[in-house]
């Protein structure tokens, strides 16, 4: 019965509007799980035309066929990888994945706030574990450049020890990882971002990268409720090692974007439509302290006017998730072509000669996003 309320939803590029108030109307993690298994079922077809030259991306020596991925906590289990790398997606990114299963908070844990588009979610890192993961990925031809999200279990008494872990086991099969230590809901876990805590993960995690087999770029994914005093030890930390990029931002415990509306005032995280412009100003602001180092920018991105402006804002590569449960998977297809058309706008010829050309006016609160 999901499953075909689902597949017209699959069928991409056609969406029906029917559909997606079906989807709306079930349980959000209902909705979710059943999303993953159509996907796995092969529902999905392949993006039928390659992708146009102009979207050509380089990220830490990664050539992808274009700068739009799906960000981590859609695949949080790596079930799904390969279909959607065949639906388009320039890079698709599974987890987050801690060592041990664990099966995250009670729920009801997943919320729609449906008049500002927005979720807020306090999963708590449920997944199956490394293994699972691993086992599912291990041979596995993926289409599109395979990040790794790598977390802590909630009980671990050593947070590093857990990250250490995740780069072992998985740095000779993604084609790059993420420290996430960004999250709200594990206790604890945002204090890695602090001064000598992330000094002592990064030199950690990246010492375990050096005796893998191969050299494995390693993203640092970041909270966007940081002040600018943290964000300038951030980077200071960041620069004097030799971590590969960051990913801005994970979701927000702010609430002054949605306050008075359904289910805002639940606990976790917040994305979609209303973290846009808290997360890509933070983006923006980063951007100005590490220089060329690679940032994927990810929060809020919800049409192409918004995946443009995060590019200009000074992001070298994009990812999406919370966006689809409005808009439906079709969405990918109209980033593309809308970041296509402003290339050509510009007289350019490939969208990384469009990174960073508003960076000034995000990092001042002067830019806008026409919706």
């Amino acid at each position: 019965m999901i499953l075909s309320a689902l597949s017209p939803l699959l069928r991409i590029p056609a969406l029906s509007g029917l559909t997606r108030e079906a989807l709306l109307k079930m349980d959000p993690e209902t909705a979710h799980g059943a999303t993953i298994t159509a996907l796995r079922l092969g529902l999905a077809p392949e993006q039928s035309h390659p992708d146009g030259a102009e979207l050509r991306t380089n990220l830490c020596g990664l050539e992808l066929t274009n700068p739009v991925g799906m960000a981590a906590g859609f695949d949080k289990n790596a079930e799904v990888a390969r279909p959607l790398a065949l639906m388009g997606f320039g890079m698709v990114e599974i987890g987050t994945v801690t060592p041990r299963p664990q099966a995250g908070n009670p729920k009801p844990r997943l919320f729609r706030i449906a008049a500002a588009e927005g979720v807020i979610n306090r999963m708590g890192f449920n997944n199956e574990g490394h293994e699972a993961a691993f086992a599912r990925l291990k041979g596995q031809r993926v289409p599109a450049a395979l990040g790794v999200n790598i977390g802590a279990n909630k009980d671990s008494v050593d947070f590093v020890a857990d990250y250490v872990l995740g780069v072992k086991r998985f740095a000779d099969l993604a084609d790059y990882l993420t420290v996430n230590v960004s999250s709200p809901n594990t206790p604890g876990l945002r204090n890695l971002q602090a001064d000598e805590a992330l000094r002592r993960l990064l030199g950690e995690v990246l010492a375990a990268r050096a005796k893998a087999k191969t050299r494995v770029p390693v993203f640092l994914k970041i909270a966007p409720d940081l002040d600018e005093a943290a964000l300038d030890a951030i980077a200071a930390v960041v620069l004097a090692t030799d971590l590969d990029g960051l990913i801005i931002s994970n979701t927000t415990i702010t609430r002054d974007a949605v306050t008075g509306l359904e289910n805002a005032t639940e606990t976790g995280g917040l994305s979609g439509k209303p973290l846009f412009d808290l997360s890509t100003r933070r983006l923006a602001q980063m951007r100005q302290r590490v220089g060329t180092l690679p940032i994927i920018g990810v929060g809020g991105i919800h049409s192409p006017q918004s995946a443009l402006a995060k590019i200009e804002a000074g992001a070298n590569a994009i990812q999406l998730y919370s966006a689809l449960v409005f808009t439906g998977l079709d969405l990918l297809d109209r980033l593309k072509r809308g970041l296509v058309a402003a290339v050509r706008a510009e007289g350019k010829t490939n969208i990384g000669q469009l990174v960073g050309t508003k960076t000034a006016d995000w990092a001042e609160g002067r830019a806008t996003v026409s919706q």
